[in-house]
């Protein structure tokens, strides 16, 4: 069966950087968020029409890859918990993979603020996000984000059974990785 595979948490918690371990130890192939964002933000920066195009172009790859022979995908958000529209957008985009009979496991990161301020300067990052290269204005975003928003669930709150939250604080992604692959038997 189909798998697909959400890794989800605040800025700089590790996203992307489990998601290509894990792409390593598996026949799943990661799409991370900024892989429609940062061609968008080159031409229309952070207007409206980057993130409305973003979410289009998502909405058809995921359509495309539910439909497709792929073994799955690994896909990586930041969720508002506290954004309706967030909670709306998770279930739709549920419902294209579970139309198709896909697998859904949800992996929940989290981690202390000094290490994700860390991680927001790995070269692998700054390689993979263009957008963000300005350290200053990263941190800034990441800070005001988080207090803007609830970027990790309370207890109980995901209530679906392929469900899996790390503290990654003081984890490797390969450790990391390789718990997802273990725990959902990927």
């Amino acid at each position: 069966m189909k798998k697909f595979v959400w890794l989800f948490g605040p800025q700089a918690v590790g996203k992307m950087t489990i998601g290509h371990e894990l792409e390593q130890l598996t026949e799943l192939k990661l799409f991370h968020n900024h892989m429609t964002i940062e061609p968008l933000f080159a031409i229309f920066g952070a207007a409206e029409e980057t993130w409305r195009l973003s979410d289009l172009f998502r909405r058809y790859i995921f359509e495309a890859a539910a439909k497709s022979n792929l073994y799955g995908l690994i896909f990586t958000y930041v969720w508002g918990f506290d954004l309706q529209s967030d909670w709306d957008w998770v279930d739709n985009v549920c419902k294209t993979f579970e139309a198709e009979g896909v697998e859904i496991y949800f992996v929940e990161l989290e981690a202390d603020l000094e290490r994700r301020l860390e991680r927001n300067k790995t070269p692998h990052r700054l390689e993979h996000k263009r957008t963000k290269r300005n350290i200053e204005w990263s941190e800034v975003h990441l800070k005001e984000t988080m207090e803007q928003h609830r970027l990790n669930s309370y207890d109980s709150e995901i209530t679906r059974e392929n469900y899996l939250r790390i503290n990654n604080t003081n984890l490797s992604a390969q450790e990391v990785a390789q718990m997802i692959k273990k725990r959902f038997d990927l």
